[in-house]
């Protein structure tokens, strides 16, 4: 016998989102957010909709190859119960399905499973606040761009600014620290690697960053997601905070950072974990001391939207990066978050994620 959550319908489709100029990190820019949508409908008709934003030069994830995880895995979903979430979540890890796929599954029956009790999403994740302030990112360029796009969002009411750093020369990176500096001189500054440095490079970065009167607050990910030992080492030599981004793909690999003290932050991202792992890789970093980072690939205001639910929900992230659709060409959801400046506000919805579509998409 159904009942009124039992999921009866699962649709996947692409949503390609051009994007303002490309978002570029040292492995390489993506254009066009080529991403995908996932509905799940219950017996009473409530649907939910999730976001997967594979991005290959993070993780080598494809719009490709995360549909066709989705389509394997719509016997896993259809005919569940929304409410036995967490089993779903499990069937869809136990599968093998990436981050991406699994985000946009759990996001989906999430979102109808809330729309159905009436409940809104940060409420559902523990209501600890209903707002987020964000940073936003400095991409890999030209000095020039970046002293642009810094004073740019500067003037909307920015005041953290990630720089991405690495894939190119130490010389090009420690101009383009210290412009940005000069630029906003009252911003907060950090510098996120994407795995591209040798802990070397990233000490000396840091170092003759500092040692140019800049003060930098953070620094994500220096070095490759499996060298740990050169990641202590950057933080123990330049006694910055590390964030430890790639290297956290897992629950698995959360206690991993702690073993080691290779890092005093770890960066949940829903898009490579799914919800249900972010979970636990947040009980991980809470139990042991560790700092609370949210972030994302590049993903809409739906994705975003979902990202903030959980940090606000959840409380206690002390750094907050869901920037990405500044950098979208075009907006194909209404609702969610609304943003001020670099505040993002999550009062306003009332069931779910309050995300929908704004028209048909490809």
């Amino acid at each position: 016998m159904s009942l009124p959550t039992t999921i009866r319908r699962f649709e996947v489709r692409s949503i390609d989102i051009p994007l303002r100029e490309p978002f570029g990190i040292a492995q390489g820019a993506q254009t066009v957010a080529a991403n995908l949508e996932v509905t799940v409908e219950l017996e009473d008709g409530t649907r939910g909709i999730g976001e997967s934003a594979p991005f290959p030069a993070f993780n080598g994830e494809t719009q490709a190859s995360s549909r066709r995880a989705i389509e394997d895995a719509r016997d896993l979903v259809v005919s569940q119960d929304a409410r036995a979430f967490r089993r779903i979540a499990w069937a869809l890890r136990d599968a093998g399905a990436p981050g991406s796929a699994r985000c946009a599954i759990e996001t989906a029956v999430l979102d109808a499973l809330t729309r159905h009790a009436g409940l809104p999403l940060w409420s559902f994740f523990g209501g600890a606040s209903t707002h987020v302030v964000t940073d936003v990112t400095i991409t890999t360029g030209t000095v020039k761009r970046g002293v642009e796009t810094a004073t740019s969002f500067a003037r909307e009411g920015f005041r953290t600014f990630k720089i991405k750093v690495g894939g190119v020369s130490l010389t090009l990176d420690l101009e383009r620290i210290v412009a940005v500096a000069e630029a906003v001189p009252s911003a907060t500054l950090t510098l996120d690697a994407n795995a591209s440095m040798t802990a070397e490079d990233a000490v000396t970065l840091a170092l003759e960053a500092r040692a140019r009167g800049v003060t930098v607050t953070l620094f994500e990910q220096p070095v490759g997601a499996d060298d740990l030992e050169g990641m202590r080492e950057v933080g123990q030599k330049t006694k910055l905070p590390i964030a430890a981004d790639e290297s956290v793909a897992s629950a698995t690999d959360a206690i991993r950072i702690v073993e080691t003290k290779a890092a005093s932050i770890i960066n949940i991202k829903l898009m490579k974990t799914g919800i249900v792992e972010a979970l636990e890789i947040a009980a991980i970093a809470r139990a042991a001391g560790l700092g609370l980072m949210i972030g994302g690939l590049v993903e809409s205001e739906l994705a975003m939207t979902t990202s903030a639910c959980f940090a606000a929900g959840l409380g206690g992230f002390e750094v907050v990066d869901l920037d990405t659709p500044l950098f979208l060409a075009e907006r194909v959801y209404d609702g969610g978050f609304v943003r001020t400046g670099d505040r993002l506000d999550l009062a306003s919805i009332a069931q779910g994620h309050g995300v929908s579509p704004r028209r048909s998409t490809r």
